[in-house]
């Protein structure tokens, strides 16, 4: 068949897709998933036959058509990712923490950290010498001079000074666990093992040491966001990492674009968690606040965080559709194929 025949032979579809852009143009919310869909998908066709038209130069005015139509189609269907507020508190508050319930990535680290840290704990704490092996004899005697006396309260601008500094400092370490994941997602395994190691060690340490209760009336409060914000940001790493070895048929470059936007979303919920977990060890971890307050404070943490991703998994009928029409917006205009990862 010729081309200017296939072209010919095209022409209901971009009817079609005309009468959709007409439709969809005037989106009032209540468009069908199927149809955004059908509506990408002739998009992506009459991408194709513009590219055609324009190689075996077809007539101007079937080449202007199809200009004309794409680009109207384009502004409909990429008009969803301009910014707005609540779409924005929906991809923060539904479909982030459903896509982490699923995600092997984030719980490939999460098992990998939680391992590496308690069997550091358990190792620190019973065996002895340990500690002084993996951190130092000289960092463990600053350790416990820090927590020799009691935590009594300080001054409210130095708390500011230090909340400050723990948001500089923790985010510091969760970008280089993110980072390192475009070494194929080994940098984020290496420095997420090693922060737990480190962690772990030191929580074993202090657990068998005269300052016991100082130590832990100071990191309890905040340790849950701390904690769960270094493994996201691993997770996020891993995730790219993942997308440079399986691709799926796609290009590395693409399948890395593919990954970027989920996981750059994982990155800001962690840097979230990084700002809370500050706020809390500038101002609740060293205060003078009973430590049945600052347990539950962290009891509290995990119970957000628990509830934060369980909650938005549970099937809400109306909320589910709307969340499906968005994702079809956004994902169906990709090229067709399978995905490695947790969508």
């Amino acid at each position: 068949m010729k081309v200017t025949d296939l072209l010919e032979s095209r022409r209901p579809q971009w009817k079609e897709l005309e009468e959709l852009s007409r439709r969809l143009g005037r989106w009032t919310g209540r468009s069908k998933p199927e149809e955004i869909a059908r509506f990408a998908a002739l998009y992506r066709a009459t991408c194709a036959d513009l590219a055609l038209a324009q190689s075996y130069r077809l007539p101007d005015e079937t080449v202007q058509y199809l200009h004309q139509l794409v680009g109207g189609a384009h502004n409909i269907l990429y008009r969803s990712q301009r910014f707005r507020i609540s779409r924005w508190g929906r991809v923060l508050f539904v479909d982030v923490p459903r896509r982490l319930v699923r995600d092997r990535a984030v719980w490939i680290c999460f098992a990998l950290f939680w391992g590496a840290f308690l069997f550091s704990g358990v190792a620190a704490f019973v065996l002895q010498g340990f500690a002084e092996d993996v951190l130092g004899q000289q960092a463990l005697e600053r350790m416990r001079e820090m927590y020799a006396e009691p935590i009594e309260g300080r001054e409210n601008d130095l708390n500011t000074t230090m909340a400050g500094f723990y948001i500089f400092n923790n985010t510091g370490i969760g970008l280089q666990c993110f980072a390192l994941g475009a070494f194929v997602g080994i940098g984020s395994l290496v420095m997420l093992t090693f922060n737990a190691v480190v962690l772990g060690t030191v929580f074993g340490y202090m657990a068998g040491a005269p300052e016991a209760p100082n130590f832990f009336e100071f990191v309890t409060s905040h340790g849950p966001y701390e904690l769960t914000a270094i493994v996201l940001s691993a997770g996020a790493g891993l995730r790219l990492g993942f997308s440079l070895i399986a691709t799926q048929g796609y290009t590395r470059m693409e399948s890395l674009r593919r990954q970027s936007r989920p996981a750059l979303e994982i990155v800001a919920l962690s840097a979230l968690l990084f700002v809370l977990a500050a706020f809390l060890e500038g101002y609740i971890s060293p205060s003078a606040l009973p430590y049945r307050v600052k347990a539950a404070v962290a009891l509290a943490s995990a119970g957000t965080l628990i509830a934060y991703l369980l909650v938005p998994s549970l099937p809400t009928g109306r909320s589910d559709r709307a969340g499906e029409k968005t994702k079809a917006m956004h994902e169906a205009s990709e090229p067709k194929g399978a995905s490695l990862h947790a969508s």
